[in-house]
């Protein structure tokens, strides 16, 4: 068993040693912590460079975790990430098919630039992200828990991409949004990596801390109105519902799937003790809302012409969902 306290403890610890390699990013970081102890899986979009694959490393130096990464390229097979059959011959000459497991039998497993893949190789990742299992040749294998997978995706602008298929986008947990640092930041990433010293990483949390974190997690109480919230939340981003907002019935195609409110339910639970609180209040939920919405929503063509982001139909969502009374609020 672990404590809140305890909780909240580990999580700064393991925030602090990510801090000594990767500048500034916060709220990336707090975004993928929230993540691994919901056990869901991260979604970093950003131009390359910004450390999003330096990220997944450093935290997987500081859990005891097993650390794999994939690197996506047109080329990249499905069999390259669940593992394949082999022929094998033993010493008396007999020959019988064994089974490779691939890289994605590990706790922690990056998808680097996963939308460089052709559609086949990315949903191969479909069953693993969602099942927690592999089936190969016929057989189910279980994946090794916990089990995260982070993935980082580049702008679709960008050369040799292939967009990721809603079914694939809704296994993601919460996306984050990777932006540029700034100037002070950059120096500081300068002064850092362009030296001679390298900077050593302490293990902060061990396996089995890290999965009582992950139940705790899931033990913490929502109100009923607070969970009624996330749903409303959710049912405001369908434009065929009479609580849409103008901007999504103009906007939105298909609204958030229950996935959605799960995340935003789940990952609220997460906050509140990493913020050192025992119970979810409504601005848990509401903060957590463009990272758990933003790729969820299926847009027009129209919303890319006029210049309307995702990001900014969740903002104008929010706005249109008024936040539970003063009085069952709740701890905030």
């Amino acid at each position: 068993m672990i404590t809140p306290e305890q909780y909240a403890a580990s999580a700064t610890a393991i925030e602090n040693e990510i801090g000594k390699v990767i500048v500034g990013q916060h709220d990336l970081v707090r975004t993928v912590l929230i993540c691994l102890l919901c056990e869901g899986h991260a979604l970093l979009e950003g131009v390359p460079g910004l450390g999003k694959t330096q990220l997944l490393k450093t935290l997987a130096e500081t859990v005891s975790l097993e650390f794999s990464r994939l690197q996506f390229t047109p080329d990249l097979m499905p069999a390259d990430i669940v593992g394949t059959q082999v022929l094998e011959e033993d010493n008396s000459g007999r020959r019988r098919f064994t089974y490779k497991p691939g890289p994605v039998f590990a706790n922690l497993v990056l998808a680097d630039e996963i939308n460089r893949a052709t559609p086949k190789t990315q949903s191969a990742l479909l069953e693993a992200m969602q099942e927690r299992a592999v089936t190969v040749a016929g057989a189910t294998r279980p994946l090794p828990r916990p089990f995260f997978v982070m993935a980082t995706q580049n702008p679709l602008e960008m050369e040799g991409t292939y967009p990721l298929p809603e079914a694939q986008l809704d296994r993601f947990f919460l996306k984050a949004l990777v932006p540029f640092p700034s100037a002070d930041e950059l120096t500081e990433v300068l002064a850092r990596t362009t030296g001679a010293g390298t900077t050593a990483v302490t293990k902060v949390v061990d396996a089995a801390t890290l999965r009582a974190m992950i139940d705790l997690t899931r033990q913490v109480p929502v109100a009923s109105h607070l969970v009624r919230h996330a749903v409303d939340l959710v049912v405001a981003t369908h434009p065929d519902r009479p609580s849409a907002p103008p901007i999504v019935k103009q906007y939105v195609r298909f609204g958030a799937s229950p996935r959605g409110a799960q995340a935003l339910v789940l990952a609220a639970k997460a906050r509140a003790l990493l913020d050192g609180r025992p119970n979810v209040g409504a601005a848990d939920i509401r903060a957590l809302a463009p990272a758990a919405l933003r790729h969820r929503l299926v847009v027009g063509y129209e919303a890319a012409a006029d210049g309307v982001t995702a990001d900014a139909i969740v903002a104008a969502m929010l706005g249109a969902v008024p936040e539970p009374g003063a009085g069952m609020r709740g701890a905030e």
